[in-house]
């Protein structure tokens, strides 16, 4: 009963803080922000540690997609919480259900014409690197990787493996969509991954010295 009701609870207040912050940050965006007229899909890429605010860019019918969230039990309070935002999402990750989660986003983007959202970093790190899923994700679906990264004025960090990054409420904040890579089947893997960190490090880059 009580682990049901944490299940129930926990979601509800993520949404809430999230909400919270929303509405009480001056937020800019720098790069192409998503439209629902634009017919092309890419897999969006943003670090577990950001992962808080990436939905206030998500919801509203500004984004139709699919977020892969990890088959953790953590990974089920972000889902729910998700779920709770509109946002659908796909369970599963490297150590569990990553073959049968990687098919269901591939059918989502060739079928039913969605964005991937997906953190290359998670769901237990190394921090900040890009891992091999991601790449093979863009790969298989022919999408573009696009990065995205928010910072803002004032943040608190927690002590946990991805440092996860809370802003402070009645500050600014910002957006950054990165510049577009494109990868291919053809490509070295190695150059790939590569390419992906690259561009996942500098809009990281452009946010967090967006305020300095």
């Amino acid at each position: 009963m009580k682990d049901r009701f944490v299940a129930w609870l926990v979601p509800r207040l993520i949404k809430c803080i999230f909400l919270f912050l929303e509405k009480t940050i001056r937020w800019h965006t720098i790069g192409e922000p998503y439209s629902s007229s634009n017919p092309q899909r890419y897999v969006h890429a943003f670090w577990h540690a950001r992962l808080l605010m990436i939905p206030r860019l998500s919801r509203k019918g500004r984004w139709h997609g699919y977020m892969l969230i990890s088959a953790h039990r953590d990974g089920g309070f972000i889902a729910d919480t998700m779920h709770l935002l509109g946002i659908e999402t796909v369970r599963g990750s490297s150590t569990r259900g990553g073959a049968r989660a990687m098919l269901k986003m591939l059918r989502a983007a060739k079928n039913d014409n969605r964005h991937i959202g997906i953190t290359p970093d998670g769901p237990k790190g190394p921090r900040e690197v890009v891992q091999k899923g991601m790449v093979q994700m863009a790969m298989k679906s022919g999408l573009p990787i696009v990065p995205v990264c928010y910072a803002t004025k004032r943040h608190w960090r927690i002590n946990s493996w991805d440092r996860f990054y809370i802003p402070q409420p009645f500050t600014s904040g910002v957006f950054v969509i990165g510049d577009e890579v494109l990868i291919s089947e053809q490509d070295d893997m190695d150059d790939a991954v590569a390419r992906a960190q690259q561009g996942m490090d500098e809009t990281q880059r452009r946010a967090d010295s967006y305020f300095n």
